[in-house]
C-alpha cells in the first residue's frame, strides 16, 4: 500500500506530523507532497527539520497569490505528481487551498481521498475555509472525523456512515508530540520571567483585520487589559492594517503589550502551554488551548470547533470590546470560573487519533474496499425509510438483517452517530436498503 500525503501550510504539517510518524512506524510506502503555499523553500525545509520530519519528496512551489491562481497551480502540480507516483490513497488535512487542490486532483484521477479532520462546519460560506472543507468532503472516500458532531454534519450532507471514522483529532497527538520537542529547543519563556499572567494573542482572519471597526474594538480591548502581559506575534497582513488604521502606535505604546514578529511554531506552542489564557481568531488554537487546559477567548462570532465551547474551555467573545474585557477580567477575578474552563474535558480524544486513522485505512485496504471503480450493473435509486425500533438490536445487527445501511439515528429527536455497537432500542432510524 502506498500513501500520498499532501501538505500546504504550517497547521497541516503540524497536524499530519503524528500521522507521518505512524506511517513510518508501520514501514508503509509513502510520498510527501508539499505545495509550497505561503513558504519559500528555505523556510519550508527548516520547519520540517524543526518538527523532526522527513523532507518532502515533491515541492509544487505554488507560493502566494489569489485563491484561484494558487489553487490552479497546486492542482496542476499535484496531478502531475499523482500520475507519476500512483498512490493507493491521498491523505489531506483540514481546510486550506492545498486540501482543496489535493482532494480534487486525486478524485479526478479516481484515487481515493482520506480527509483528516473532516466534517467541520462553521456554517458561514463567506469563509474560504468553509468552502474548501466542504468541497474536500465531497471529493473524499474516507472521513477521519474528530468528534461525533463532525460525523453528524457529514451524515446530514449525505455521506455514507460506513466511510466515517470517529478517530479523535490529531491536534492532541501533535501537541503531545511537539511540546516535548519545544521544551528541548525553545527558550521563549526566558523572555517573560516574572510575568505570571501571560496572554497569547493571535489575530489574522479577514473578518477582523480587514474590518476597521472590528479591528479598532479588539485593539481597544487589548490596550485596556493592562493587568496582563499580552504577547502578540503580529501577522504581516494584520500589521499593515494596524498601521493603515493608525492603531499600531497604540499597541506599541502600551507597556503591557509585547509586539513580536511572527513566532516559530515551537516557541509559540511553549508560550501557549504556559499562558494564563489565549485570545485568538484561529481555529487550530481553540483546539490546542483546550488540549493544554488554557482558557480560550475566541475573537469570532462563530466557530467550526463548537465542541470546545460546549465543553466549557472556549468562549466566543467576537470583536466586542466590553465582552472581551469583561470575560478576561472574570478569569482573573473568579478562580472557580477559570478553574472550570481549565478543567474542561478535551473533546478531541486521547492522543491516539493517528493510530486509528492508519488502523481503519489498512483494514479497508485489506478488504479491497479502498478503490474507486465505476458500477458494473444498472443502478437504481436507493429506497429509504424512517422506522422506529423497539427491540434490543445494534446498528450492525439491523444493517445485516435488512441488507441495508443505517444512515441516521435519532434518540429523543436528537441525531446520534450510528456506530456499529449502538443499541437502537426506542430510537428512530433512517434506513437505506441496498
Amino acid at each position: 500500500m502506498k500513501i500520498a500525503v499532501v501538505l500546504g501550510t504550517r497547521p497541516e504539517i503540524i497536524k499530519m506530523a503524528p500521522v507521518i510518524d505512524e506511517i513510518e512506524r508501520r514501514n508503509l510506502d509513502f510520498t510527501l507532497i508539499h505545495t509550497g503555499q505561503h513558504y519559500d523553500h528555505e523556510m519550508s525545509d527548516q520547519f520540517f527539520i524543526d518538527l523532526e520530519l522527513p523532507s518532502p519528496d515533491h515541492n509544487i512551489g505554488a507560493g502566494s497569490g489569489s485563491h484561484g491562481a494558487m489553487t490552479a497551480e497546486m492542482l496542476r502540480g499535484i496531478e502531475d505528481v499523482l500520475i507519476r507516483e500512483e498512490p493507493d490513497i491521498v491523505m489531506v488535512q483540514g481546510d486550506t487551498n492545498a486540501v482543496l487542490a489535493g482532494a480534487l486532483a486525486a478524485v479526478k484521477l479516481h484515487i481515493p481521498v482520506g480527509h483528516v479532520e473532516a466534517g467541520l462546519r462553521s456554517f458561514d460560506r463567506t469563509m474560504p475555509e468553509e468552502i474548501n472543507r466542504m468541497v474536500a468532503d465531497v471529493c473524499s472516500k474516507l472521513y477521519y472525523v474528530p468528534t461525533e458532531k463532525s460525523a453528524i454534519n457529514l451524515l446530514m450532507e449525505g455521506a455514507d456512515p460506513e466511510t466515517i471514522f470517529v478517530t479523535g483529532n490529531t491536534v492532541v497527538d501533535a501537541c503531545l508530540r511537539n511540546i516535548e520537542i519545544a521544551s528541548k529547543k525553545s527558550d521563549i519563556l526566558s523572555e517573560f520571567k516574572g510575568d505570571e499572567k501571560i496572554v497569547a494573542l493571535t489575530l489574522h482572519r479577514a473578518e477582523n483585520v480587514d474590518n476597521p471597526e472590528r479591528l479598532r474594538s479588539i485593539v481597544e480591548a487589548i490596550v485596556e487589559l493592562d493587568e496582563f502581559r499580552i504577547v502578540f506575534p503580529v501577522h504581516p497582513r494584520t500589521g499593515k492594517n494596524l498601521e493603515k488604521s493608525g492603531l499600531y502606535t497604540a499597541l506599541l505604546e502600551a507597556e503591557h503589550v509585547t509586539l513580536k514578529k511572527p513566532m516559530g511554531y515551537l516557541d509559540f506552542l511553549l508560550l501557549l502551554s504556559n499562558s494564563f489564557m489565549v485570545l485568538t481568531d484561529s481555529g487550530g488554537l481553540q483546539e490546542e488551548a483546550i488540549t493544554f487546559n488554557v482558557p480560550c477567548l475566541t475573537l469570532r462570532y462563530n466557530t467550526e470547533r463548537p465542541e470546545t465551547v460546549e465543553a466549557g474551555g472556549n468562549i466566543l467573545v467576537g470583536a466586542d470590546r466590553n465582552r472581551i474585557t469583561t470575560t478576561a477580567r472574570r478569569l482573573l477575578e473568579d478562580p472557580d470560573f477559570r478553574e472550570g474552563m481549565m478543567g474542561a474535558e478535551n473533546p478531541y480524544g486521547d492522543g491516539r487519533a493517528s493510530e486509528r486513522i492508519l488502523d481503519e485505512t489498512l483494514q479497508l485496504h485489506r478488504e479491497g474496499r479502498l478503490t474507486m471503480k465505476p458500477p458494473l450493473e444498472v443502478m437504481e435509486a436507493p429506497s429509504r425509510r424512517l422506522i422506529h425500533v423497539d427491540e434490543d438490536i445494534t446498528v450492525a445487527e439491523l444493517a445485516e438483517r435488512n441488507n441495508a445501511i443505517i444512515k441516521m439515528v435519532f434518540a429523543g429527536g436528537e441525531p446520534v452517530f450510528p456506530s456499529d455497537t449502538l443499541n437502537l432500542r426506542h430510537k428512530d432510524v433512517l434506513i437505506e436498503y441496498r
